[in-house]
Order: C-alpha cells, then structure tokens, then sequence
C-alpha cells in the first residue's frame, strides 16, 4: 500500500478571476487575522477593496501566481526522487488544488498513510498552523498521518540554500552584501510567543556558519494594515545600506521555498526600483523551487519521518 505525501502551502490565484475570491478565503481564515463575528464581512469588504491592487502587480508577473505550477512540479520530482510506493500531492490553504481535493485524490488511490509536509520552513502560527490544522481537520477519522512543520535548520535545506547563494556570488560577485529577507509577521503575535522571528534566525544564522559569512543583513518583507510588523524592513535596510556606501546587495528570501509575488514583484520589481534610486544594484538568490538539493532535502525529511 502506498503512502500519500501531501506538500502545504498557501496558494496563489491563477488567474485574474481568482485574485478576489484568494483574498477573500485568505482574509477569511482567522490564523491569518482575527474579526470574530465579523470574521466573513469584514473579509469580503477586504478582498473587494484590495483586489484591483493586487490584480496591477500580479499582471507585472505574467497575470497570476506562479505558486500552483511550482508547488505542483516539486511534487512530481518528489514523486520521482521518492520511487514505488508513494503517492505526492499539493494540498493548498486558499486556492486550487485545495487540500480537500487532494485527500480525495488520495482516497482514490487507496491512501491510508500520509506524511503532510509545511513548505514553511519556519514555523508561524499565522500560516503553518492555518494549513497544519486545516489538514488535520480533514483527515482526522480518514487517514493516519503524521505532520512535519518545522524544519527551519535541516542540514540539507540549509545546504540547498548554501549551493543557491554560492552560484549567485559566483554570478554577480563577491562584493555583494548578503541581505536576507523573510516574510514578516505583526510583532504583536512574537510579544504572544510565536516562534518564526527566532527560527528564521536559526536559518540565517546556519547558513552564515556554514558559507562561513561574517557580514550580512536580516530584514523583513511585505508588511500590510497600520500595525507595528517586524523590523527593519527591506526598504528600511536598503536605504542604510546606501548612505553606507555599499553598492551591492544580494537578497536571499529565506522564507521563501517557492518563487510567489513576495519574490517576483516585491523583491524583484518594487525593491530592485528602490534600491536602484538610491544608486545600489539589488541582485536576488534564486528560489529552491525544483532545485536538485531542495528536492533531495525534501526526500530526505520524509524518509526520516517515516523512520528510515
């Protein structure tokens, strides 16, 4: 009997059309933020106002996100790397191909064990346990199942960055300062406890001792609303960095495993234009995506998982 290994992530609309109906499931999940009773209006009024905005930045990407084709061709190498006796799936929080939908493709072929792998990297409570207890919830009583949703200083994800930053230093030079740049989160769920401020340092700090850097930034990305969010951000950053005198930056989306409208649009269009006017030359480390070490760093959390 094979055993079902189901990749969580958020999603991404993939089309146009989608760009509202994402934001609305998005902003209607309470982990990613709280209205209470007012949970579903406050949600549609929401996506309304901010589609047509974020619909003018996916069309500078191509029209849609990129996060289902990727998610979906990491299952296949996946599939592939892992052999007979597994079956791998994308299972989204928000958006097609949904979790449900891939459990049922699970049922289909007979499933009955799965391992459901966070592509979260760092744990945070506002996303790995959106998806984490969303699949918990559909496979409870269906499936047995066990759940890997922290792996921020694995040796071979750590490594499969290592290799991805080495080529870009070979690409664009070694004069380049090495900026990182996660996801931020409103400090008020780190003031709760939440670990992924500290873990996305556990990252950070692995990969500087293992490429033996001495010099970098740490800094955060993609704030939304008027709460106070992790700092420095990247704006914040670039701007020092110029009044320093650097010249070049090389940025490494830490948090990142999929290129997404984070990568593409914010880092790749809003702060390459910033850092352009300020006279600095932002270059940005390729994704994991498909990349071979990435796969072979998935493979290798599974097989652990399942005890060898």
């Amino acid at each position: 009997m094979k055993t079902g290994i189901l990749l969580l992530n958020m999603g991404g609309p993939d089309s146009p059309d989608a760009v509202r109906p994402f934001l609305y499931n998005l902003f209607k999940d309470p982990y990613i933020v709280n209205f209470g009773v007012m949970q579903k209006p406050l949600a549609w009024l929401i996506s309304n106002l901010r589609a047509g905005r974020v619909k003018k930045a996916y069309k500078k990407i191509g029209g849609s996100s990129p996060l289902k084709n990727i998610t979906e061709a990491q299952a296949q190498k996946l599939q592939d790397a892992l052999g007979d006796g597994f079956f791998v799936k994308a299972g989204m929080r928000y958006w097609h191909p949904f979790i449900e939908e891939a459990l049922t493709g699970f049922e289909g072929c007979g499933v009955k064990k799965i391992v459901a792998l966070s592509l979260y990297p760092q744990f945070c409570s506002a996303t790995t346990s959106s998806v984490v207890n969303k699949f918990k919830e559909l496979a409870r009583g269906k499936f047995d199942f066990t759940v890997i949703d922290s792996w921020c200083n694995y040796p071979d994800f750590i490594s499969a960055w290592a290799s991805q930053i080495e080529s870009s230093l070979e690409k664009h030079g070694r004069d380049c300062l090495i900026v990182f740049s996660a996801h931020g989160i409103p400090v008020s769920l780190v003031k709760k406890g939440d670990p992924y401020v500290s873990e996305v340092k556990t990252t950070v700090k692995a990969i500087a001792d293992k490429m033996k850097i001495s010099h970098w930034r740490l800094c955060y990305q993609s704030r939304t609303g008027p709460i106070r969010w992790t700092e420095p951000s990247v704006e914040q950053t670039i701007e020092e960095i110029a009044k320093s005198g650097i010249k070049k930056v090389l940025i490494v989306p830490i948090s990142f495993v999929s290129d997404c409208i984070e990568t593409l649009y914010e880092i790749d269009i809003v702060y390459r234009k910033k850092a352009d006017s300020l006279g600095v030359e932002l270059y940005r480390v390729p994704s994991l995506n498909t990349s071979a070490e990435f796969i072979l760093a998935l493979k290798n959390l599974v097989i652990e998982n399942l005890g060898g």
